[in-house]
């Protein structure tokens, strides 16, 4: 009786340490995807980054008088190269976005801009570049749920809390962005 005692116990002892032992290589597996697909969309916004300034030489002798916002560009360029944490880089990478945003708005309104080679293809590659930022931005906020579901989720949960499986924070637009920018001459 005593065997067959220590046979169950030994069995419940082993049940749980897979348990557990399967629980923390499933939720690094998920911070590890949630860390990957932000490499994604960083890698999206360098590519935008790196198209900006030749966007902005290519544009800049047309408009000279629209200084600012190509002073915006750059130390929100800036900003985002001297920024570590995927928060803080979110938070500049939104202030790219609503620099960009003022420059669209400016070009649209110099028709003479349109018809230069150079600032079409730029332009282009631009449009190109955005549509990636906001597919892999998606991407990521999916990575962060599954990953806080499955942190939140008994009895992961108490794996997750034992070990510090903390929960990621999405991607989130700044407040006012949902407004166009609005540039006045």
């Amino acid at each position: 009786m005593k065997k067959v005692w220590w046979i169950v116990v030994i069995a419940v002892v082993v049940v749980i340490a897979g348990y557990v032992f399967s629980a923390y290589n499933g939720l690094v597996t998920k911070r590890e995807s949630v860390d990957g697909q932000w490499a994604q969309v960083g890698t999206q916004y360098q590519r935008r980054f790196d198209l900006i300034p030749n966007l902005v030489e290519s544009v800049k002798g047309a408009m000279a008088q629209e200084q600012k916002v190509f002073d915006d560009l750059a130390q929100a360029r800036t900003r985002y190269a001297g920024v570590s944490s995927v928060n803080d880089k979110a938070e500049a990478a939104t202030q790219v976005e609503g620099a960009l945003g003022r420059l669209l708005v400016i070009m649209e309104n110099y028709p003479q801009l349109k018809s230069i080679e150079t600032v079409q293809t730029l332009m282009a590659q631009l449009e190109g570049t955005e549509n990636r930022v906001s597919v892999e931005r998606k991407r990521f906020n999916d990575e962060v749920r599954d990953y806080n579901v499955m942190t939140k989720r008994f009895p992961t949960s108490i794996v997750a809390g034992l070990f510090g499986f903390d929960d990621r924070k999405y991607f989130e637009a700044a407040a006012g962005t949902e407004n166009a920018p609005q540039v006045n001459f």
